[in-house]
């Protein structure tokens, strides 16, 4: 069902005959009426019938059921649905756009669902026969091609793709979560990883993609001086084949056309930090405190990072400060509680200094100050955290033409923490 943020029920299909359409009044008076959505989980039993939704503006999407169904299901099947309409109504879609297109709206659903089972979601192929009037006749593909394409496994691509230049471009974008304590020692540390790519090949060609994965490398002879990563917990586009990843690590598929997010991971060990923080704070009586900041850039002189924003905390009695940055510029700003020091370009191996004397008004009750953990963010192009780098990228097509590869690498700050 499609409720607006009355709870009236614009659009509702029934899959199965165990929910009744009535069940919507119960919705209506136990989540929207009562502001549950947003402070709450989005999942609500209410006599003996499941309600899962999601919010999209200010409208609900909401799955019925009395079975004992996989969450995780519904939800990215409704995920998939606001994806689906924003892909016909625009990115703003609201109640006005979806009553103008109820016909619409109706075959989607009808394509998207079976009796209750998920089935083709993939905006492209829906594309091919449920449009809004401006496909030309000519344009519409033949019926037996039609329906490989809507039955077939590969309905992420269709056939008869041609570009003038083949090329695939490739980000392997890494966030680096850390916490180090004050006196330097590690307590989390890990990078979590997604590589991007934006193919633009002909054809229907098969793609072999590999990393520097230690499992792989380990297996391969005569090879094993070469860096290699312990990767985990991979996930991956559904193009890809997980049989034969399962069995010997490759990464094969048959890309979708334009950008789509291959795969992501996460590691955790033998992590390359690419600043060393070595703050120096200390409380001066209840009057002042003097902070002492220095930073080191670990990674190749001939990198650089960008957008590097450096917050330390200071107590929320502060009055005013003096700072002096090495490079760079440094403020106090109260409704961060810090100061915030930006710089815009941080050359590697290369270090930078803070000093600040900050002073403190005087207070009915002195309390003590928690000192929450310093806070970096930051952006170090052709750089990777884990270690991880894209060893090759095979195409094969029936034609054999020679594609063009582009590979990036950036490295940014996630959690980066360092206590005080």
């Amino acid at each position: 069902m499609v409720l607006n943020q009355k709870g009236d029920i614009m659009i509702s299909r029934q899959y199965r005959d165990d929910v009744s359409r009535a069940a919507a009044d119960s919705f209506r008076l136990q989540v929207i009426a009562a502001k549950e959505a947003g402070s709450q989980p989005p999942v609500k039993i209410i006599d003996g019938c499941s309600f899962l939704y999601t919010r999209h503006r200010k409208l609900y999407f909401v799955a019925l059921t009395r079975s004992n169904v996989n969450p995780a299901l519904v939800f990215e099947y409704l995920f998939q649905k606001v994806r689906i309409l924003k892909a016909y109504l625009g990115d703003d879609f609201e109640e006005g756009s979806m009553r103008n297109s109820m016909t619409l709206i109706y075959e989607l659903m009808d394509e998207t669902m079976d009796f209750g089972y998920p089935q083709n979601c993939a905006i492209d192929v829906l594309r091919l026969y449920i449009n809004l009037g401006n496909v030309k006749p000519q344009d519409e593909p033949e019926p037996s091609q039609l329906t490989s394409q809507i039955t077939g496994a590969i309905d992420w691509r269709r056939e008869g793709i041609r570009h003038k230049k083949n090329e695939v471009y490739i980000d392997v974008l890494e966030s680096v979560n850390l916490l180090l304590s004050s006196t330097g020692n590690i307590l989390r540390s890990e990078v979590m990883g997604q590589v991007l790519m934006n193919t633009k090949l002909s054809g229907m060609p098969e793609c072999k993609f590999g990393l520097n994965d230690k499992l792989v490398i380990d297996k391969e002879k005569g090879d094993n001086k070469r860096p290699s990563v312990e990767i985990d917990d991979c996930t991956f586009h559904r193009c890809v084949r997980l049989g034969k990843f399962d069995a010997d690590r490759t990464i094969t598929f048959i890309p979708p056309d334009g950008e789509f997010e291959l795969m992501r991971y996460r590691v955790t060990d033998n992590i390359n930090q690419p600043f060393r923080i070595m703050p120096v704070v200390q409380e001066e009586g209840h009057t002042r405190v003097s902070i002492n900041l220095k930073v080191v850039a670990n990674f190749s002189d001939k990198l650089y990072a960008t957008h590097v924003i450096m917050k330390i905390p200071v107590p929320k009695n502060t009055a005013r400060s003096k700072i002096k940055v090495s490079y760079g510029r440094a403020k106090y700003e109260p409704e961060q509680q810090s100061i915030v020091w930006r710089v815009k370009k941080f050359a590697g191996r290369t270090e930078c200094m803070l000093t600040a004397d900050v002073e403190l008004m005087q207070t009915v009750r002195a309390r003590a100050w928690s000192r929450p953990p310093l806070a970096v963010e930051f952006q170090v192009p052709m750089f990777t955290a884990s270690g991880v780098h894209v060893r090759f990228l095979r195409v094969y097509d029936k034609s054999g033409y020679n594609a063009s590869r582009w590979v990036r690498y950036i490295t940014k700050g996630g959690g980066y923490q360092v206590r005080i």
